[in-house]
């Protein structure tokens, strides 16, 4: 299978969602001014300091792939950004990774403090369940749904929060070729392929098209750290956003640390193909998820 480098429509299509998605979170979330401002401005200073917005992009690109409409997708979509900077947040605590630099800027406790960063997660994991219980765009039992399904994949025992315990208590010592994945499929990956089960979940997938989705979006999912690892050894701070060479120097377990950064390489390679392959079993227009794996595979920050 050829690959080809993302194409113009993917990066207008990657662009125009962030404009949709900061626009409805700008609804959502209290404004700076209101009491207590501190953990508003806080909130805010985290959730708009730019970013992908790559997680809500899939829940909008695998929903209408199915024909939910952008009305039925869009809370849900905020919700899943919401808890993705929240886990940003807490990742990059003194007690976490430890990081000063983020999306570009200082992180949410370097430019507070400590307790109101963890605060600032703690509320906008709330504001996002309370997004989709009260979306009357939604039925209940949509709503529900989705509210169960996000929750297992947030947290334990296999969520993103379980990812993180894996992930710390990997550092400065050897692991295994398994051990890696879980860390990954859980730390990164549950988030990924909750966001693109959303979108199908809404638009009422069957179960064999929901199937699909999940084996496409775990792919996406380990396509998308492998190739964050590979940046973490390659990309600049102002690629990134954040701060380079950390990984290594936290003795973190990555793959090109456990692989090597050639052998990475390829293994990226190798995923993308299976991530496409899938696609080619759904009977949709997957043009756009398919134009997301791209995206993925050839991403510089």
């Amino acid at each position: 299978m050829m690959m080809t480098q993302p194409s113009f429509e993917i990066s207008k299509i990657i662009d125009d969602v962030r404009a949709l998605i900061d626009k409805e979170l700008h609804v959502l979330i209290p404004e700076e001014t209101v009491e207590p401002t501190k953990l508003h401005q806080a909130i805010r200073w985290s959730l708009f300091a730019g970013g992908k917005r790559f997680r809500p992009a899939l829940v909008l690109a695998v929903g209408s792939s199915f024909g939910a409409s952008e009305n039925q997708l869009l809370r849900t979509a905020c919700a899943l950004e919401m808890i993705h900077t929240y886990s940003l947040i807490h990742d990059d605590l003194p007690a976490m990774d430890d990081d000063d630099l983020r999306r570009g800027r200082e992180t949410c406790h370097k430019k507070f403090d400590e307790a109101t960063a963890i605060l600032a997660g703690d509320v906008l994991q709330s504001l996002a369940f309370q997004s989709v219980a009260e979306d009357e765009n939604l039925s209940y039992q949509i709503r529900v749904r989705l509210i169960s399904e996000i929750t297992r994949s947030t947290g334990t025992p296999d969520g993103m929060v379980a990812g993180q315990v894996y992930d710390l208590e990997a550092e400065s010592k050897p692991i295994t070729n398994d051990e890696l994945e879980r860390i990954h499929r859980n730390k990164t990956g549950a988030l990924i392929r909750v966001s693109a089960r959303a979108g199908a979940i809404i638009a009422n997938a069957d179960e064999t098209e929901l199937s699909l989705i999940s084996q496409y979006a775990e792919n996406l999912g380990l396509l998308f750290q492998i190739t964050d690892d590979l940046l973490d050894v390659t990309a600049t701070a102002e690629d990134l956003g954040k701060t380079p060479g950390k990984d290594a120097r936290a003795e973190k377990a990555t793959y090109p640390s456990l692989y090597g950064f050639d052998n990475a390489k390829i293994m990226a390679d190798e995923v993308y193909k299976a991530t496409c392959i899938v696609l080619e079993a759904l009977d949709r227009n997957t043009t756009v998820l398919k134009n997301i794996a791209d995206f993925i595979r050839y991403r510089r920050s």
